[in-house]
């Protein structure tokens, strides 16, 4: 069984190393995010990327760039490669000349891309002999919490504001998890997680607050570099909330390049949010090194309604040193854009993801998405798991048919 390669923890705002691997941390003395660190130029030297990639299984075939020590800590609910989408009417339909795919996580256990970090983050919790495991939510994480803890064994809760959509809630109980509606947002959600560590004994799995969500996150720039030969996109959309996806994607790529499994060349990192919740956006626009908090924070789209991220500033220099940018849409274009691509494309993304649609239109009217550019969507959810018109039409078997009136 392949091993890890991590050495050791270092805070992603000083720098400072001092934090061993295989030992329980949160923050660092700092207050920012821990970054997980390996011995890449060992393994560099004991494997190859085409010996990684021809491994059976999903995101877990990474092992060695992974924190887990011993497989038998390694919880899986069976993932596999998330497809790559060809999308060529959206792209027409958007304004984009170039190529247009979308990476599709919804296609991962509890339906979204949160099954990366919580099946790294709990097979660590597991490694590390915690028990019982706490986190603020807007949903989809909440669900991949209460899955892959009640796969391990572990005790999980979760706390959601009032108006996180009902399938997430739901799914999170069905699956054995522990979870309140919150009168606040996500960030006041987090404020009940730190508050009750002492009474309730349990872990902060906050995003990035702890290092091994980042690291799930990770293996989806691996996994995108290996379908697409090696070679990254020319620009690459997230729906962006607390940015793990994008300090995750930004890691992975400076890895592989070490690696020497690509070049130097990135994509442009765009942060796509609501215009209800732009905190990221307003800090880029600004010049700003870090976010201050969004008050009345409003958007339907849920996975980006974060009003402050501890990790604002990894997100920007991402953004910055890739000569991308943030960007903020409006509410409406998000759920008609989402109606548009699932009529040209047959393909239900979800709101986050039809976000960045319209994003890729802004860039390519405003020229900072060129024609030539091949660009990648990050779907993060299933499109399903959010509420929906009820627009269909009825018929009466009482009366005769009018098939014309169909049409």
């Amino acid at each position: 069984m392949p091993r890890s390669y991590i050495t050791h923890l270092e805070c992603s705002l000083t720098g400072e190393t001092g934090y061993a691997a295989g030992s329980v941390h949160n923050l660092s003395a700092a207050g920012r995010p821990l970054i997980a660190q390996y011995d890449l130029n060992s393994l560099k030297n004991d494997v190859s990327k085409e010996e990684i990639w021809a491994r059976p299984g999903g995101f877990w075939k990474w092992r060695e760039l992974l924190p887990v020590q011993h497989a038998d800590n390694i919880t899986s609910l069976g993932e596999d490669v998330t497809p790559i989408v060809d999308m060529p009417k959206a792209a027409a339909h958007f304004g984009h000349q170039g190529t247009l795919i979308v990476k599709d996580e919804g296609r991962l256990p509890t339906a979204s891309f949160k099954a990366r970090g919580l099946s790294v983050a709990v097979s660590m919790a597991r490694e590390l002999g915690l028990k019982r495991l706490a986190m603020p939510t807007n949903g989809n994480a909440g669900a991949a919490l209460a899955a892959y803890a009640s796969r391990a064994g572990l005790e999980s809760f979760a706390f959601c504001p009032d108006d996180t959509p009902d399938v997430n809630i739901q799914e999170t109980e069905m699956l054995g998890g522990n979870i309140w509606r919150v009168n606040g947002f996500i960030d006041d959600c987090g404020k009940i997680v730190a508050a009750g560590k002492e009474k309730m004994g349990w872990f902060d799995l906050s995003t990035l607050k702890e290092p091994y969500r980042l690291q799930g996150k990770k293996t989806m720039g691996f996994e995108l570099a290996a379908q697409l030969g090696w070679e990254l996109p020319d620009a690459l959309f997230f729906p962006t909330g607390g940015g793990t996806a994008v300090v995750a994607m930004w890691q992975a790529f400076a890895e592989m390049e070490a690696l020497g499994w690509i070049g130097p060349k990135r994509p442009k990192m765009i942060a796509v949010q609501a215009a209800g919740c732009a905190p990221l956006v307003k800090a880029y626009d600004t010049g700003e090194k870090f976010a201050t908090r969004w008050d009345n924070a409003h958007t339907k789209a849920a996975g980006i309604r974060v009003p402050q991220a501890v990790g604002d500033f990894l997100v920007l220099n991402a953004v910055r040193s890739s000569g991308g940018r943030a960007i903020a849409i409006e509410e409406t274009q998000i759920y008609q854009a989402q109606a548009e691509v699932g009529a040209t494309e047959g393909f239900l993304v979800c709101p986050e993801a039809a976000a960045a649609f319209v994003a890729l239109q802004q860039g390519a009217q405003e020229g900072w998405i060129a024609p030539t550019d091949r660009v990648m969507i990050v779907n993060s959810g299933n499109g399903l798991k959010y509420e929906m018109p009820d627009s269909g039409a009825r018929l009466d078997i009482s009366k005769p048919i009018d098939f014309d009136a169909l049409i």
